[in-house]
């Protein structure tokens, strides 16, 4: 299977690296922030960068021709953990129905640069049998496969 880079407009890592890649139906995202498209400056407040990062989710998702729908798991690294309010609320608005949400894991970190929110997304795109399998499966002794 071929990799292919996401970029999205606007959005850059200052490092060499992209939004996101997919091999096959399968999305990993880099990290993504709030840092606006057209000024490279993050908002000071948690309520902007939270929509502004699930914005980035939405766009990584598009540029990958996808929706948020084929997301697996989504992760949120926060500057202060009890700042989980202005996430829910993007969340709820994102997923609505409860029965049809992707895993979600929060999780403290020192984020640099006046983030107080970052994320980063695991997604399937397309149907999962068109993943390639190989023509042989060998067992492993003890049962598993290898």
């Amino acid at each position: 299977m071929t990799r292919t880079t996401i970029e999205i407009d606007g959005f850059a890592h200052e490092n060499p690296v992209p939004a996101a890649c997919r091999i096959g139906p399968f999305v990993q995202s880099g990290v993504l922030t709030a840092r606006d498209p057209r000024t490279g400056e993050i908002p000071a407040d948690l309520d902007t960068q939270v929509a502004r990062v699930f914005d980035r989710v939405r766009e990584v998702m598009a540029a990958a021709g996808g929706g948020v729908g084929g997301i697996l798991k989504l992760t949120l690294w926060v500057a202060d953990l009890r700042d989980r309010e202005a996430i829910n609320r993007e969340w709820v608005a994102m997923f609505p129905d409860a029965a049809d949400r992707p895993a979600r894991q929060v999780m403290a970190a020192a984020l640099d640069r006046g983030c107080l929110v970052q994320a980063e997304l695991t997604a399937v795109i397309g149907e999962p049998d068109v993943l390639e399998v190989p023509d042989t499966i060998e067992q492993a002794p003890g049962g598993g496969i290898r």
